[in-house]
């Protein structure tokens, strides 16, 4: 029971007495009950004196309590004429402004964090104790290829769709790690904790290393292909040289028709060497895009007619299946078609004979689909398709895909590679 409920019972208590005593004194002329009136009449405003002094300063001490407790720091104590209270009351204040000051402060500081966060190239992911999703910045909802952060919030890692999800789900604690995805894309992923009222919080640091990885990756293969060009140019300019005046001296001998043969098949295998050469050449003299306004649709009807016979070759069935709205995409009409034929051409390689490849259109999003019943491509392939040099094939170069992943990117278009769990290889492009 509070104390001012206490001092009501007992001020009510001595006014019940006051009133009886006051009437029996109109009964009865004595002067002891006088006295006894005159004591309880004090006691009364004694009472009144003793609320104002005591019981008023605790309840408006205890009021600053309520007002502490509930965090309503704007709110201050009036004075009320007691020493003692009023100083207590007057520290109370100056702790309240105090407080008022420092969660201003902290209220700035974590505005700062959160703009800090929010406009980080770095994706920042972190989790509650039960692993889900509460918070997430724009970096790694992009690296996600996620909506909105109310899309994944509450979700564990691996109730997403994306590929980097997965990938993120599987990393230990207190490791970091480098993940390179089938679209070709490169992350520095980090899985790490800070302590929180005693409780460890794990989350995640995503770093996009793609740009960096491609542009050393290309400076090396450029090199290294300007070497291998400037030697076996020179070597083969000298071999196909010596070869031909040997074939021409031989022609004029008897019984040299295995020698011959001999010389034409080195000939041709020079020339192969060259030709290599400069297929690897091309990837680095890809032009920049000349952009124009096509339709999506136009384009892969034309890339089917041509890759038409060398699917049917295989029996290999070629199926579309186009959108309604026949989207608008600006491209580099020729180069794009030359990354179709080139997906086009790699499913037919990997299904060999008898499957069906199926290329398919949207307009929301804009996207191409090209699919296949092929092989598949394993976990493992799939890190790596897109490296330079990489192939499954086994007299493969390594240039088809890196062909293509220069290309779309220089469109700036995104794009993935992988084998679907209902055992269907796509190659997707978004524009």
């Amino acid at each position: 029971m509070k104390l001012k409920s206490l001092f009501l019972i007992l001020a009510s208590l001595l006014s019940a007495v006051w009133i009886i005593l006051l009437f029996i004194a109109t009964q009865e002329n004595g002067w002891r009950f006088y006295l006894i009136e005159g004591i309880v009449t004090f006691s009364l405003f004694y009472l009144v004196y003793f609320y104002k002094k005591v019981i008023k300063p605790i309840n408006s001490i205890a009021n600053g309590m309520d007002l502490l407790q509930a965090q309503d720091f704007s709110s201050r104590l009036s004075p009320i004429g007691q020493q003692e209270a009023d100083r207590i009351i007057k520290v109370f204040n100056r702790m309240m402004n105090q407080l008022k000051e420092e969660r201003l402060r902290l209220r700035e500081q974590n505005h700062f964090l959160d703009l800090l966060i929010s406009v980080s190239p770095m994706g920042v992911i972190i989790l509650d104790l039960d692993e889900r999703i509460s918070m997430a910045n724009k970096a790694a909802l992009e690296f996600l290829n996620e909506g909105t952060e109310e899309d994944i919030q509450n979700k564990t890692m691996d109730k997403l769709t994306g590929s980097l999800a997965e990938e993120l789900s599987r990393i230990p604690k207190d490791t970091t790690t480098t993940i390179r995805l089938s679209d070709s894309h490169i992350y520095r992923c980090s899985r790490l904790s800070f302590v929180d009222h005693g409780f460890a919080h794990p989350f995640y640091l995503i770093e996009s290393l793609t740009s960096e990885v491609m542009k050393a990756e290309k400076k090396a293969y450029e090199k290294v292909i300007r070497m291998i060009a400037h030697e076996v140019n020179n070597s083969v300019a000298g071999i196909t040289s010596t070869l031909d005046t040997v074939n021409d001296a031989l022609q004029t001998m008897e019984d040299t028709e295995d020698i011959r043969e001999v010389m034409k098949v080195c000939v041709e295998r020079s020339f192969s060497m060259s030709r290599f050469i400069t297929n690897f050449a091309d990837v680095v003299k890809i032009p920049e895009p000349q952009l124009e306004e096509v339709q999506l649709n136009d384009r892969v009807i034309a890339c089917k007619m041509f890759m038409e016979n060398i699917c049917q070759d295989r029996n290999i069935t070629l199926h579309l299946e186009l959108c309604d709205e026949n989207p608008g995409v600006k491209m580099d009409t020729s180069l794009f078609e030359q990354v179709l034929i080139n997906i086009i051409k790699n499913a037919a390689e990997s299904i060999e004979t008898d499957g069906q490849i199926t290329i398919r259109t949207s307009a929301s999003p804009t996207m191409i689909e090209i699919g296949d019943t092929g092989k598949g491509i394993s976990k493992d392939v799939e890190a790596k398709l897109f490296t330079p040099f990489f192939s499954t094939k086994p007299n493969g170069q390594g240039i088809g895909l890196i062909f293509i992943r220069e290309v779309l990117m220089k469109h700036g278009y995104t794009f993935s590679l992988r084998t679907y769990p209902d055992g269907i290889t796509r190659f997707r492009i978004c524009f």
